[in-house]
């Protein structure tokens, strides 16, 4: 595939977006390659797997991408209910694993170490492992509720109106994306699946363990998703020892109440009776089966795994070149440790999904903001995990439901660029022709709230729908554009609001840092730059996630003492993206702002109107 075509990919984590039928399953490959092998070098394998592809890149000692691959995933969509397929995946990710080995021509024996990271989404399997189905179809092969799957809302529900306390370290509330309500709604909905499901797991464990053997659970996954607590192996184990913790955190009252008290049987057999801190090295390395398939060598170590945007937090987090981080430190705190630099950052791993992640040394709780999660991304840090369910899924669904994007994709295909290319240079003709003073006040009559998919954070209301304020009957691709833009920027207003509500409950955050499909758009960074007021440091390499993925490999290898310290020596800065000067580009920000956040006071207020109608 045209490499500038990649780079414009809206879609998660550089990967396709789009849902694919069964029947528009295909295999194809996307490679980049890389230099020739040199001798005694040690390589780090990172494995994504994202909405709609797998993916694997080598990394060298010092965090440079020698080489990456991927292979598309059948994904089912059936209105709320999406799913997918374990085999499907696993095999998708040996053809990615041999591919990306070939390309940059590294031999199995010189890749030191693995790391996996995934999307949050639900895998059931049986006692042999052989899938389960989670499918109102009870096809076996749908094995997976998707993480952006919305069956459980009825479920979210209920479980919040139990106030249990560990809903306070989820923002007060469990989203229809975490794994607890999905659980319930499998057990009341699809018995039989109920119980011949032997374990359940989130997806990137499910790929370390289908490479082990090793059914250890990660603290990023059952912290963030599971509602397990963390904290309560903060006096048990050092993080430099990164041994294995047994599972003292899960809340069996919690799971009693809920109605799924059969998941606390055998000291919590189906959920996870041993967590780990991420990097944490699995069993005995590769099994022979597993390394068979991946073209590796068997024992090769691999890590406990991250969900996909915490690799993308680890691979980019520590990306801060020196020189900013002088500009940023305060005149009284020069001499700070920097172990509490990062606290002051925010990364905004930008797919499918926004995830808005930010590490602090102590736990701060928020409303509407999933967390505190202790150790879930940077061992013996607390993580605030903010988020937006669609945004780059948003972009593509604003195209492919325009009349006029056929006829644009067709012109970015003559010209082997993107349509997002095509639309961001149009946009400055516009604004050149117009003779306007900024870019962004083409959009001064359209306003966008992009809830399409609810609101993750800080409101946490996943009934929240989106609105476009000034449509007219104007189909061209001029207002395409116009409508792009605005998309943009009530993402980035979204953003902001996330950003504001963190600071205003203790966090002090001055600096983004943006990996992801979507960072790799200019006017998408700079619009965020602008609307937040910040500036965004952009990773030197683009695979951020599939870098933090490898560098659980690279721990579990021991090649690094801990986790931070090999981000510290793996991660590494590139673009640095400030904030317009102009206060005119403030000043109409802020009124776009105060718009955006008016459009969710009016929804709800059309809601009372219309549920008062209907009583």
């Amino acid at each position: 595939m045209n490499p500038e075509t990649r780079t414009w990919s809206s879609s998660s984590l550089s990967e396709s977006a789009h849902l694919l039928s069964p029947t528009a399953y295909r295999v194809s490959i996307e490679m980049q390659p890389g230099p020739a092998s040199s001798p005694n070098r040690s390589v780090f394998l990172g494995v994504d797997v994202g909405t709609g592809s797998a993916r694997a890149g080598l990394f060298d000692e010092q965090g440079r991408l020698l080489g990456s691959a991927s292979s598309p995933i059948q994904i089912w969509k059936d209105g709320d209910c999406i799913e997918q397929s374990s085999t499907d995946i696993w095999h998708s990710i040996c053809t990615a694993v041999r591919s990306a080995c070939s390309l940059a021509n590294v031999a199995a024996k010189e890749v030191t170490g693995l790391g996996f990271a995934a999307t949050c989404s639900l895998v059931a399997v049986d006692s042999d492992g052989s899938p389960v189905s989670v499918s109102w179809t009870g096809d076996a092969r749908r094995n997976i509720i998707v993480w952006m799957d919305h069956r459980a809302v009825a479920q979210a529900e209920r479980i919040n109106s139990s106030n249990s306390p560990v809903l306070q370290y989820c923002g007060g509330a469990v989203s229809p994306e975490m794994q607890a309500p999905k659980l319930l709604w499998v057990k009341e909905n699809l018995q039989e699946s109920w119980s011949m499901a032997f374990r359940w797991m989130d997806l990137s464990d499910w790929l370390a363990y289908r490479a082990t053997g090793d059914d250890t659970r990660s603290l990023c996954t059952t912290v963030c998703k599971w509602t397990y607590l963390g904290h309560a192996h903060m006096e048990l184990v050092n993080e430099k020892d990164s041994q294995s913790m047994g599972a003292c955190g899960w809340d069996d009252d919690f799971w009693e109440e809920i109605g799924l008290g059969d998941l606390v049987e055998g000291h919590h057999a189906k959920i996870g009776r041993s967590v780990a801190f991420p990097g944490y090295a699995l069993g005995s390395g590769l099994t022979p089966a597993a390394a068979k398939d991946l073209g590796l060598l068997v024992g090769t170590p691999v890590g406990t795994s991250l969900i996909d945007a915490h690799a993308g937090g680890v691979g980019v987090m520590e990306s801060v070149p020196e020189s900013e981080a002088l500009v940023n430190a305060d005149e009284d705190d020069i001499s700070a440790p920097d172990e509490d630099a990062i606290c002051h950052r925010m990364v905004l791993v930008c797919g499918t999904s926004t995830c808005h992640m930010a590490v602090s040394r102590n736990k701060m709780f928020i409303p509407g903001v999933w967390g505190p999660f202790w150790s879930a991304m940077v061992p013996e840090y607390w993580l605030t995990e903010g988020g937006q369910s669609a945004t780059g899924a948003l972009l593509d669904h604003l195209l492919e439901n325009h009349v006029a994007a056929p006829l644009l994709a067709n012109r970015a295909a003559s010209q082997r660029t993107s349509v997002f290319e095509l639309l961001n240079k149009m946009l400055q003709s516009m604004a050149d022709e117009l003779k306007i003073p900024f870019l962004s006040a083409l959009t001064k009559g359209i306003h966008v709230l992009p809830d399409f998919h609810g609101n993750r954070s800080p409101v946490a209301d996943p009934k929240s729908k989106g609105m476009i304020c000034g449509l007219t009957l104007d189909t061209s691709e001029k207002q395409l554009a116009l409508q792009y833009l605005a998309t943009i920027q009530g993402i980035a207003y979204g953003t902001r609001h996330i950003l504001e509500h963190c600071n205003s409950h203790g966090h002090e955050i001055d600096t983004l840092l943006a990996c992801g499909g979507l960072s790799k758009n200019p006017v998408y960074v700079q619009e965020h730059a602008d609307i937040v007021g910040c500036t965004i440091i952009l990773p030197r390499e683009n695979e951020s996630v599939l870098l933090g993925a490898a560098i659980l490999g690279a721990v579990a290898a021991k090649k690094y003492p801990s986790l931070h310290e090999a981000m510290k020596a793996l991660n590494a800065a590139g673009q640095v993206v400030r904030p317009s000067k102009d206060p005119r580009v403030k000043k109409y920000h802020d009124a776009k702002y105060q718009v955006f956040r008016s459009l969710y006071e009016q929804q709800l207020s059309y809601r009372s109107i219309m549920k008062q109608a209907l009583q």
